[in-house]
């Protein structure tokens, strides 16, 4: 892995406050992956599936639900959730603050490709690549012996144990889903836990996302089109404003964000796992012209050095396996390559991609 980044790092949020009037020509995306917006999509009108945790968790008929979302959206919002409702909204307050803080006390923090934990501004390392319209803060959560204190921020003061409170109960509610997900598939409660090395070796980071204001939207992204490489991922969003969108067949659908919820997505190793039966689906962020965003994103991955392949009990004669095992720590460090670059990763491991 490199060690630096192939060109001088501009804070977004920093172009954005200083007024610029159009997107700087590194942040225009080729016209094919500018953003579609509902309103240019035929009427499309429909959104992912909200699901009640606390029907899910006391009613079997509930893990229908959850298998119908995952197979079809790969997406789900879910309420009844075990997360503290007063909680979440301080510690994405507390990202807020530390956003507004000058740049200078920010890059303190400044990260590099070799772990990306910190404050940084691009994802992948490809030279004159087109980069996203959005800053962010990665730390890596778990486990608790790859934590780097030195990379929490100390400011505003109060961030660093919030990430701790909220970490810990979303560590908990991760446990509780990857159990759900595995019975969903017909499987006993603790099988894809197994598979993802055990509750005590699995992995987490958590992303801290910053959308500044964009003078020309419809040029950009605040993230470019992908899917999650790990297990599952918990977004706590924006509650004044919408950015995420889901890809839905050719159309793309901006996921109206539900009070108090928080949204679920499908990552490709649990699509790896399930054999396809489970989908990582494509999702972007759009940006808007008067508004900032903060999102908060945990990811909640399988050991990084065991292989991943699909689970021997979902497969069958008319189903055999469809992709080849690999480590989790070799798979991310494709995208951290190459940047978000669509279902491109999870592709490559097609059984058939290798047979040919």
């Amino acid at each position: 892995m490199v060690a630096s980044w192939p060109e001088p790092i501009v804070s977004v949020q920093a172009l954005s406050q200083a007024g610029v009037s159009t997107v700087p020509s590194r942040y225009v995306k080729p016209a094919h992956q500018r953003p579609l917006y509902n309103s240019d999509q035929s009427g499309l009108n429909t959104e992912i599936p909200v699901l009640d945790m606390s029907d899910v968790w006391r009613n079997p008929e509930g893990l229908k639900r959850v298998r119908k979302a995952c197979e079809e959206w790969g997406f789900f919002q879910v309420v009844n959730h075990g997360v503290d409702h007063g909680l979440m909204k301080r510690v994405r307050g507390a990202w807020r603050e530390f956003f507004d803080l000058p740049v200078k006390e920010k890059r303190k923090y400044a990260n590099s490709p070799d772990t990306y934990e910190g404050y940084g501004s691009r994802i992948g390392v490809v030279k004159d690549a087109k980069l996203d319209w959005s800053d962010y803060f990665f730390l890596n959560y778990l486990p608790s012996s790859i934590r780097n204190s030195s990379k929490w921020p100390a400011q505003p003061p109060k961030l660093r144990e919030l990430i701790e409170e909220y970490g810990e109960e979303v560590k908990k509610l991760c446990e509780r889903l990857v159990e759900t997900l595995s019975e969903s598939l017909g499987l006993e409660p603790n099988h894809l836990m197994k598979a993802f090395g055990g509750v005590d070796k699995v992995g987490a980071t958590l992303r801290a996302n910053f959308y500044p204001k964009c003078p020309q939207p419809h040029l950009t992204l605040g993230l470019s089109s992908h899917s999650d490489p790990g297990g599952i991922t918990i977004v706590l969003s924006d509650e004044n404003i919408a950015g995420l969108q889901v890809r839905r067949g050719d159309c793309w659908v901006t996921v109206k964000s539900v009070p108090n919820a928080l949204i679920v997505n499908i990552g490709d190793q649990v699509q790896i796992l399930s054999n396809g039966i489970y989908k990582s689906v494509e999702h972007q962020v759009i940006v808007n012209s008067g508004m900032d965003r903060v999102s908060l994103a945990l990811f909640y991955n399988p050991r990084s050095d065991i292989p991943i392949g699909p689970v021997g009990e979902l497969l069958t004669e008319n189903r055999p396996a469809l992709y080849k095992p690999t480590r989790f720590d070799e798979y991310r460090l494709m995208i951290r390559q190459r940047g978000p670059s669509g279902k491109n990763q999870v592709d490559s491991l097609l059984a058939s991609a290798h047979d040919s």
